[in-house]
């Protein structure tokens, strides 16, 4: 379950994402994400700097940048809360999952100014009237900007933070009790029955590398599945057989040193469409899911096969395959 808290400055973001954390959630803050990017252009860490440098991510790379980088923090089967949600792309792109929930954290503004000034930070407001000229900072017409006002509409929970902890505590327990259900209980998209049914695929991994898996799809049916490892009747890579993944399991070679042995293991996707063909299943117009965006080989092999479009997990770091499938016109899609 993913839990994203947004809210005004003041309204007690990150004390609900402690209390969170207390019920075994792991926090990754936005503007934890926007400080790191700050230091490392050595730029000096203050509010507008951190909308300054959300707004230039998002520029460069699109509104649904902090959503993506956060969501390569996550792993599979924990809870994580993620604080100072402020554009409703990066809300659009979580709520394709059936796990995730916005809540909106409010409370007035004589509370939200007292407890900001309490901070006694050199760039906090001193008055209503400067707090309101902040909470304009982050309510832009701009899309690509911190648009707040649109994403505190978009939460589908909303809990007053006015009072006591212990009243939060209360409020934040019963919001938990009434949504962790409903969420368990919701139906996934297609796109993530699809990918979690990938995901099981690749616990078949024979191959010492990290497991991958595929499943090629059309029509909502399910044509073929692939997993990476060994062809057909060769020993398992893990037990020896693939000599440049015993030698860089050992740490004799590295990752990237391709010359120093030859790889016989075949890759997920390749899996996937082989098996097609060996059944005489035809994969064109197909969508293929898989937890890694293609390598370059995979790429062109899902060109040739007629596959229309191509949904991943994670993005698997090379350009090459994924500029390939761009110019052959092959959708790409990259779910987290």
């Amino acid at each position: 379950m993913i839990i994203g808290i947004t809210g005004l400055d003041g309204s007690g973001k990150s004390q609900v994402a402690e209390l969170l954390k207390q019920s075994g959630f792991f926090k990754v803050t936005f503007s934890e994400i926007l400080a790191e990017e700050l230091k490392k252009k050595k730029r000096k860490v203050t509010k507008e700097g951190l909308i300054t440098i959300g707004n230039e991510l998002r520029e460069k790379f699109g509104p649904k940048i902090l959503a993506r980088l956060a969501l390569h923090r996550v792993k599979d089967g924990e809870n994580y809360v993620f604080v100072s949600m402020r554009n409703p792309a990066e809300v659009e792109l979580l709520q394709s999952r059936h796990d995730f929930l916005l809540v909106n954290i409010n409370a007035p503004d004589k509370v939200r100014l007292r407890r900001i000034m309490r901070k006694r930070l050199e760039s906090s407001p001193k008055s209503l009237k400067e707090l309101r000229r902040m909470d304009a900072l982050e309510s832009s017409s701009d899309p690509k900007k911190q648009q707040l006002h649109k994403v505190t509409k978009m939460a589908r929970a909303v809990i007053k933070n006015d009072s006591s902890e212990e009243k939060l505590k209360q409020k934040v327990e019963r919001m938990l009790n009434d949504w962790m259900y409903k969420l368990q209980d919701h139906r996934p998209t297609w796109d993530y029955y699809f990918m979690n049914i990938a995901e099981t695929v690749k616990s078949r991994s024979s191959c010492m590398s990290p497991k991958k898996g595929a499943l090629i799809v059309k029509d909502k049916q399910i044509l073929s599945t692939g997993y990476n490892g060994t062809p057909r009747g060769v020993s398992h890579c893990t037990a020896g057989a693939c000599k440049r993944c015993t030698l860089r399991h050992s740490g004799k070679i590295k990752s990237a040193d391709y010359t120093s042995a030859i790889c016989i293991c075949a890759h997920a996707e390749e899996n996937a469409i082989v098996q097609a063909a060996n059944t005489g299943v035809s994969t064109k117009g197909a969508t293929i899911y898989t937890t890694f965006t293609p390598c370059n080989m995979c790429a062109r092999m899902i060109i040739n096969a007629g596959i229309k479009e191509v949904v991943a997990k994670v993005t698997y770091p090379d350009d090459v395959g994924t500029r390939l499938l761009k110019d052959a016109g092959v959708k790409l899609r990259v779910l987290r």
